[in-house]
């Protein structure tokens, strides 16, 4: 058997988006980080992001009014705790992003002072949303990685797959991690005294999604194989608007446009959202995307409209540059028409279970960003509150880190990898096969408006797609499409097993047949040591 090549760090980073390059400048100037990237260093959810990160800097704003809108959104099943530290840290984070060169934008006040632009999205009270135009993520993503880029101790591997957390034989340790090098398609290894998860979330596990392809639930499935907790997984998000065109897939509207006065139209130009909601279209995410299903079903209609068409020119191109030129591309000019959209699948508010430092049930191992669960979404994310988690947890895990580093020691010895009893796979339709039919599956039967039918079957589907991946996982050597296929399928039984454990309606899971919330509420939390595994 041919030995891999390793690798030794303090701390391995899985995920490049604002979670993990956040953490990585946090710790550098005291360890030495490894990063890795399924993709390029640029490529993410954090990328795509649009509207903004919250945060309170209005002065008629407060922490307490940003901790009540979210625990309204999260609809009874935040941990308030979560929430209260994660408004309490939010300037601070920001503060953070701004001194890294986030150019968050700026107007001149009548006195002449400069100060940020703060605009609203569905369920905040107040202005705070801090934004880059229409292109947050995006300023975030590349501001990052120009810094990441630059510092000494930071060792980046693009186009890389995790494919197992290595940990001890008791599970209650981390040591590392195997690694797929897609380019010398080569599995190596990773000595770490730390592992960081940061691979975002799952919502590739639908047909439909805002994501890109990269958000294969992969840090979720590696630390239930290892053996940690997940919670919420049936809190599935799904944005209510993303552009309806046959040229145009994945690509989201975001919500501060109707922060700023735009309307849901049914085909025939009539409103609808106050039909719903006395928010109307400012109401949060799951209300939203709920009207926007029932109201296309109802009227067999392929999309609803998002117009915006009745605000100024120069003010829609001012604030929404990036749109205006995706729309305009594909033929539509938002300045005087409206934009189809549709619900897609857009955010994981379960994860792995972690506390305020971003510890997991695993010692030495962190979760940070959409990966995790920290209590702070509940049933239901409140908008731009999602770059915000992975900037103040960020913070938090490498301070938790930095204070045990001193101290903590070298991981031992670390096996192999084993491939010396597979061989090439000479049928990858089976992969693209069942790739299609999870996700389609997935997007029926568990998707925005669900029953115990669908989800019976759904389940029974998931469990014949795991054997079959599990047979061959086990005869063929890895590649890029089959550990993602293997990570998604794991997570879509636990989103299925979780939204069947819930019998009740709340926030983002909607069941026809349990259609009111129960009086007292609790997370769903699954246990690998109470599941078989496949």
């Amino acid at each position: 058997m041919t030995l891999q090549k390793e690798y030794l760090c303090d701390v391995l980073i899985i995920g490049s988006g604002a979670a993990g390059l956040s953490m990585a400048l946090q710790l550098a100037d005291h360890a030495k980080v490894m990063v890795l990237s399924k993709g390029a260093l640029r490529e993410g959810s954090t990328l795509y992001a649009q509207g903004g990160i919250a945060a309170v800097f209005d002065e008629n704003d407060s922490i307490a009014s940003h901790v009540n809108d979210t625990l309204i959104a999260g609809a009874g099943l935040c941990d308030e705790t979560a929430v209260q530290y994660t408004a309490e840290h939010a300037r601070e984070a920001m503060q953070w992003l701004i001194q890294q060169g986030v150019p968050f934008d700026q107007y001149q006040d009548q006195d002449g002072s400069m100060k940020y632009h703060l605009t609203r999205e569905g369920g905040h009270s107040h202005r705070r949303i801090l934004h880059a135009a229409d292109a947050t993520g995006q300023a975030v993503q590349i501001t990052l990685v120009d810094q990441v880029k630059r510092h000494p101790n930071i060792q980046l591997l693009e186009h890389y797959n995790a494919i197992d957390l290595i940990s001890a034989a008791d599970k209650k340790r981390c040591h590392g991690a195997y690694i797929w090098n897609q380019q010398q398609r080569r599995v190596e290894v990773v000595s770490a005294r730390f592992v960081a998860l940061a691979t975002g979330g799952a919502s590739k596990v639908y047909l439909y999604t805002s994501n890109p392809d990269v958000a294969s639930g992969d840090g979720i499935a590696m630390a239930w194989r290892a053996g940690c907790r997940v919670a919420n997984m049936e809190f599935n998000q799904f944005h209510p608007t993303s552009l309806y065109h046959p040229d145009a897939p994945n690509f989201l509207i975001t919500e501060a446009m109707r922060g700023e006065g735009a309307y849901l139209k049914r085909p025939d130009g009539s409103r609808f959202m106050p039909d719903f909601d006395e928010r109307a279209e400012l109401a949060p995410r799951d209300i939203v995307a709920r009207a926007i299903d029932y109201e296309m079903k109802r009227l067999g209609a392929n999309c609803v409209y998002l117009d915006i068409s009745h605000q100024d020119h120069d003010f829609i191109l001012e604030h929404f540059p990036t749109i205006y030129a995706k729309c305009l591309s594909v033929g539509l000019d938002i300045t005087k028409e409206p934009i189809p959209v549709v619900p897609a699948a857009h955010y994981t508010c379960g994860g792995v279970m972690v506390n305020l430092n971003s510890q997991t049930d695993i010692a030495n191992l962190y979760a940070v960003g959409e990966v995790a669960y920290t209590g702070l979404h509940g049933a239901n994310r409140m908008a731009s509150n999602s770059l915000l988690e992975c900037v103040v947890f960020a913070q938090a895990a490498a301070r938790h880190i930095l204070s045990e580093l001193p101290h903590a020691p070298m991981p031992p010895p670390l096996p192999q990898w084993d491939e010396s009893r597979v061989s090439d796979s000479d049928e990858e339709i089976v992969i693209t096969h069942n790739w299609h039919e999870l996700r389609l599956f997935m997007w029926d039967y568990v998707g925005i408006v669900r029953t115990d039918k669908r989800l019976q079957r759904a389940l029974h589907r998931a469990e014949l797609l795991q054997q079959e991946i599990h047979e061959y996982y086990s005869h063929f050597k890895v590649s890029n499409n089959l550990l993602e296929l293997r990570n998604l399928v794991m997570v879509a039984e636990l989103i299925i097993r979780s939204a069947m454990q819930r019998k009740e309606s709340r926030g983002l899971h909607y069941n026809l047949d349990y259609p009111n919330a129960l009086p007292d509420s609790t997370p769903t939390i699954l246990n690998p040591a109470s599941l078989i595994q496949q």
